[in-house]
């Protein structure tokens, strides 16, 4: 059994062998997710995709010039555009053209196209929002995946010493046995004490080699990665400022959640694409002009401009605009019901996390206790069963108390560290962890 276990926990370290460990601490984690997690890569993109959708929004305003040149031969029956005059051939032509041009055009009022332009500025603020929140999900990601990471590493270390135990009392058991002062059946029950121990380990070194994966793919790292974490299990893990009361913490976190501004700002968007719709009602005047050379040859064009003032009047569009502006008043209701939810959230999420902080932490010293006890009573049965005053049955009854004592001590710490990591999410300062 020794050896197989030996194996099987050696074979994970030969495959990472022709690999060194990358080195990763807590912050190291959250840094590199918020900076480099492919979701967050995805969302930076996004956002110079609604930047890029600002500047077409803005062409309209903007200038625009134009250059070309056109050369024609033609000709053309005079009859067929209604030119009857005596003396005028019925074929006119052929004849050259040549004509170099260039075209300017100004908009000098255009509201819809201004609305617009808002609109799609509120959609790039929405859009950075997004991106934040992105950030603060893939920071929550990396920190929790992290945490699962230590605790299996916790969970490990506690099974070697269970095994180191079990080992122990399986040597105590057969050298009372041979000294006459414990029955056989006490090497068996701490030979099978010892199996099982080290069947745990085994389970909890598969853990360990599954969250190392899971933590690499959050990271968007190869799952190949061998990863070193170098920060443990303990209190000093994931600190959070503790806000000071519930309403300072629910007023924090409204101005700092950027899921909350997202969705503000496509409200915003929503009212100022309703207000470009109603705005293509209004009037729209634009100046264009053009300068250039025509002739019917080279040599002999003639400079040639045109300068011209355009008002245009939208009168009916069979009642497209209002069906288009009832649509976005619509998004817009949609979004500020979606608003007053989240903030009603953030003020259940702000809750829950000082509830599972403070209950966490009680835990914690309740777990701590719960373990000195167990070490105690594991100790004291030691002493019986070398005394020869008790049987081994004691000393296996107290290694499995001691047993369920460490993996309580460890979910406790676990619990806390993530409790922790959940009130930076709902202040909306995951990011800030690192």
């Amino acid at each position: 059994m020794r050896a197989l276990l030996t194996v099987l926990l050696a074979a994970p370290l030969a495959r990472a062998s022709a690999q060194a460990p990358l080195k990763l601490s807590f912050a190291d984690a959250v840094s590199h997710a918020i900076g480099n997690a492919p979701a967050v890569t995805i969302a930076a993109l996004r956002t110079e995709e609604a930047g890029a959708r600002v500047r077409v929004a803005r062409a309209p305003l903007l200038p625009s010039f134009g250059i070309g040149g056109t050369y024609f031969n033609r000709s053309f029956n005079s009859r067929s555009i209604g030119i009857t005059f005596p003396g005028i051939p019925e074929l006119i032509g052929p004849f050259n053209n040549y004509d170099g041009r260039l075209t300017a055009t100004q908009t000098l009022l255009d509201l819809s196209s201004t609305a617009r332009l808002r609109a799609a500025q509120a959609v790039a603020t929405g859009s950075t929002a997004d991106e934040r929140a992105v950030v603060e999900n893939a920071a929550q990601a990396a920190a929790i995946a992290y945490l699962r990471g230590t605790r299996t590493l916790a969970l490990m270390s506690a099974r070697r010493a269970d095994s180191s135990i079990a080992a122990e009392l399986v040597h105590l058991a057969e050298e009372q046995r041979k000294a006459g002062v414990s029955a056989a059946i006490d090497v068996t029950r701490a030979r099978t004490q010892l199996v099982v121990a080290e069947g745990q380990l085994i389970l909890a070194s598969d853990a360990s080699d599954r969250a190392r994966i899971d933590l690499a793919r959050t990271l968007g790292l190869d799952p190949a990665t061998p990863i070193e974490l170098t920060d443990t299990l303990s209190s000093a893990l994931a600190p959070v400022p503790r806000p000071a009361n519930r309403d300072s913490a629910i007023a924090r976190a409204i101005e700092e959640r950027p899921d909350l501004a997202a969705e503000h700002a496509r409200g915003e968007a929503a009212r100022r694409a309703s207000s470009a719709i109603s705005a293509e009602r209004l009037p729209r005047l634009a100046v264009e002009g053009d300068y250039g050379v025509n002739g019917p040859t080279v040599p002999s064009a003639i400079a040639t401009r045109q300068v011209a003032v355009s008002l245009n009047i939208p009168l009916l569009d069979g009642f497209g605009r209002e069906g288009r502006k009832a649509e976005q008043d619509a998004l817009a209701r949609e979004s500020d019901v979606r608003e007053h939810d989240l903030r009603q959230q953030i003020a259940a999420d702000i809750d829950v996390a000082l509830i599972e902080i403070s209950a966490a932490e009680a835990q914690q010293q309740i777990a701590a206790e719960r373990l000195r006890l167990a070490e105690d009573e594991l100790s004291q049965s030691r002493e019986r069963f070398s005394a020869g005053v008790a049987g081994n049955i004691e000393v296996i009854n107290a290694q499995s108390s001691l047993i369920l004592a460490r993996d309580a001590d460890i979910e406790s710490r676990f619990a806390a560290a993530n409790a922790r990591v959940a009130l930076a999410r709902a202040l909306g300062t995951a990011r800030t962890l690192h």
